[in-house]
């Protein structure tokens, strides 16, 4: 047996070999910062996580479709990795920048620049954070992260490591209007980021292409269609195999390739042996009759190379024929025509917008022609207003300034337009003053949709200031008032500002011991059942001490905190009233099941199945 690559190293190299791999830990490509993982395990294992709704502070009524979540984003993101793994669509958040300039909170203190570890903090905060919410998104889904220049370097690494071969690029915003030499180097720091990653299935809008000019005039059951170009504006030295000539089989009549803007498809007498195409020939087009051959009956027959010589000198020949392209003589005897062939192109056949979505987002308050020079403009631009913008839209809201440079409602509602569809679920767990919930509700109303949204914002209370709550006092004042509308107090009195519609559950994370989910009470219990099965809070069948149930046209799901007579046959009569299957959640298993006498229905226990599904290893 061949020896392992250590058995000839005697003990005094082994010890020299660990002591250095002490001294110098092995290097690795990418980003390296203090971190304790055990500690991390633990905060992940150590408890349970529970949320409770405040109904004083909810808006609207059941079912609730929309969250509000108050609590450490940590607790909420380990909260909805239960609930809602591989369900959302579209993460939006704007962490803290870690400035030094007391943006950042960590252990309920201001990090500020003295700190020595202020970056590492700041890292190992975002990795957690982060590493849940990759749990939370669809396969096709996306992320976007709001950052400015101090870690702009740091969180591109650190996402690359966490979203591996995800990167899409990342958006540039300009903040403001003015300039201000804010370092002393005489420059401008006018712009900020976006860094978005996703999933392989994901795509942006892009430009939304105008379908008014097709028309189906020839009644075609393929539907409606365009007479669009079928030559590209590649030559026939850069695509070979893309020249040649095609023949309309109804007629007889060839036409000759234009040697400077060949065929977009390929033809079967081009290909090698054994090579494959991803799209349709031109054979198969002509037989699928998406060939529109030209109108013009005029045609040209050729006897000799002299008389075509003559022809082509003469600029008589069809304008295709030049001296100068291969294989001339081929056209010798042929009846050639002297129009262009054509592509029916059907609408059914579009499938993606003309303009892709370009990285560089354009002030509103930009003029044309800044616009002309800013952008190229075969990409679609995305437009937003400054900072600027969204300090007024908050101050307007609630009557005052307590809440600085949130960013403006249009970026985010932009971004979400573009990443987002109609009936899709939007996370925003640095929430601030809630401009994420706010655009997605002014999106629905916009274009009909019925996009959800959950947000969680803490308190941001300190030892400073221990009574502080942005996510009660801003964050739901703001929701509040873009759902029910809004008053703006200007100098020529009052303007009333229209609601959009919609609600919210405003929900409270607070951490459980694993000592205490034997006597947790049955409201946190039935949210947890009802987010797992549902994806937000129902409008329950019937709901009280003895019993919850919830039934969709998919599901039945109910839970019994107590199993006896009466909350058996309410049981039943809702069983009875559903075509879904049942799934009920209780603490005496065996009971319920004697007395339900459905065997086909799933009986589950809790706490049990929750713990199980928050993922903890531990049993109660």
């Amino acid at each position: 047996m061949k020896s392992e690559k250590y058995d000839d190293l005697s003990r005094e190299d082994l010890i020299r070999l660990l002591a250095r791999r002490e001294k110098e830990p092995r290097r690795r490509f990418g980003l390296v910062w203090e971190q304790d993982d055990l500690e991390r395990e633990a905060a992940l294992n150590a408890d349970f996580v529970a949320l409770e709704q405040d109904g004083a502070l909810s808006c609207g009524g059941a079912p609730y479709r929309n969250l509000l979540i108050e609590g450490d984003n940590f607790d909420a993101l380990r909260y909805l990795r239960m609930t809602h793994a591989g369900r959302v669509k579209c993460i939006y958040i704007d962490p803290p920048y870690n400035t030094g300039n007391r943006d950042f909170v960590y252990n309920d203190r201001f990090l500020d620049k003295d700190d020595a570890f202020r970056h590492s903090k700041w890292l190992e905060f975002m990795y957690r954070r982060l590493a849940l919410a990759r749990d939370l998104l669809r396969d096709d889904g996306a992320i976007f992260v709001h950052i400015g220049e101090e870690e702009m370097a740091h969180l591109t690494c650190l996402m690359d490591q966490l979203f591996p071969g995800m990167k899409v690029g990342t958006f540039v915003w300009k903040t403001r209007s003015g300039a201000n030499d804010s370092k002393n180097y005489f420059f401008s720091q006018d712009h900020e980021y976006v860094l978005c990653y996703a999933g392989p299935g994901f795509s942006f809008e892009g430009d939304l292409k105008d379908t008014s000019a097709y028309r189906n005039p020839d009644n075609d059951p393929r539907g409606p269609w365009i007479n669009d170009n079928l030559v590209t504006n590649k030559s026939l030295v850069e695509r070979p195999n893309a020249y040649y000539p095609v023949q309309n089989p109804n007629t007889g009549v060839w036409y000759a390739c234009d040697p400077d803007n060949t065929w977009r498809f390929a033809s079967e007498t081009k290909l090698k042996v054994g090579q494959k195409i991803r799209t349709v020939t031109m054979e198969q087009l002509i037989e699928a009759k998406k060939i529109l051959w030209p109108k013009d009956p005029a045609t040209v027959s050729y006897g000799s190379m002299e008389e075509l010589f003559a022809a082509i000198d003469a600029g008589t020949a069809p304008r295709n024929l030049r001296r100068d392209i291969p294989d001339l003589e081929y056209w010798i005897g042929k009846t050639i025509g002297f129009g262009k062939p054509r592509y029916k192109r059907h609408l059914s056949e579009v499938r993606r917008s003309e303009k892709p979505l370009s990285s560089w987002v354009i002030p509103n308050a930009a003029k044309k022609d800044e616009l002309m020079a800013q952008v190229n403009d075969t990409a679609e631009s995305l437009r937003s207003g400054y900072t600027s913008d969204g300090t007024s839209l908050v101050q307007d809201m609630l009557n005052n300034k307590d809440f600085p440079y949130p960013k403006p409602l249009s970026l985010v509602q932009a971004l979400l337009a573009q990443a987002t569809g109609p009936d899709d679920l939007v996370v925003d767990f640095f929430a601030g003053s809630g401009t994420t919930g706010h655009a997605v509700l002014a999106l629905n109303a916009e274009d009909g949709g019925d996009r959800r949204f959950i947000l969680v914002s803490c308190t941001e209370a300190t030892a400073a200031e221990p009574d502080k709550n942005v996510c009660r006092d801003i964050t739901q004042r703001r929701l509040a008032a873009a759902v029910n509308g809004y008053t703006v107090h200007t100098k020529k009195g009052f303007k009333p500002v229209e609601g959009l519609g919609g609600g919210f559950a405003y929900l409270r994370a607070r951490r459980v011991g694993i000592g205490e989910l034997g006597a947790l009470s049955a409201d946190p219990v039935w949210l947890a059942v009802a987010l797992f099965h549902f994806g937000m809070i129902p409008a329950n069948a019937v709901a009280g001490e003895a019993w919850y149930a919830a039934v969709t046209d998919d599901a039945c799901v109910a839970y019994l905190p107590r199993v006896d007579g009466e909350s058996v046959r309410m049981l039943l009569e809702v069983m009875d009233k559903s075509d879904a299957p049942a799934t009920v959640y209780t603490h005496q298993v065996s009971a319920l099941r004697q007395r339900l006498g459905r065997p086909e229905a799933e009986i589950l226990p809790v706490p049990e199945m929750i713990v199980k599904r928050f993922g903890l290893e531990v049993t109660p």
